[in-house]
């Protein structure tokens, strides 16, 4: 059993998200579901309450809890890859559908979880993009940065 496991809040599309991973990651699938009996404080009796699944071996839960917390960037995941082939497939399908390009090598899918995808990607957040398409999104993202803090000094 793995210790440590990401639980996602969604407003009511957790069984849609999960099914969308389980199709983007390799060696993944649904493991389990539960529904709402109608006797939690909220939730629609017999609709979805978790679905708990599997992506590459890292085990997660998806909660369908209403529109009370959204997804920030706060938290996000990293998807470590060896190819650039690899970071394209992964970047492609994860901003299909109303996903975004972010910036610096980051992206925020369709359900607003932020992602970000290479082989070392980590280690260069802030120190450039890792991403040859979103290196003119750092450029803009740096300008608009210094733009907006000498604005906010006048």
């Amino acid at each position: 059993m793995q210790r440590i496991s990401p639980f996602l809040w969604f407003d009511d599309q957790a069984e849609e998200a999960v099914n969308f991973y389980v199709s983007v990651f390799k060696n993944s699938k649904v493991k389990g579901m539960t529904h709402y009996t109608g006797e939690e404080p909220s939730g629609q009796k017999g609709s979805v309450m978790t679905v708990s699944f599997e992506l590459d071996g890292q085990e997660f839960v998806a909660l369908n809890g209403g529109p009370r917390f959204k997804f920030t960037e706060a938290v996000s995941f990293v998807v470590n890859c060896e190819t650039q082939e690899e970071i394209d497939y992964y970047w492609e399908k994860l901003t299909s559908g109303g996903g975004e390009e972010v910036q610096c090598g980051w992206l925020t899918d369709k359900y607003g979880l932020s992602l970000a995808g290479g082989a070392d990607e980590v280690g260069r957040v802030g120190q450039g993009c890792g991403r040859d398409a979103t290196a003119d999104a750092c450029v803009d993202a740096d300008e608009e940065d210094r733009y907006r803090n000498a604005r906010a000094r006048v």
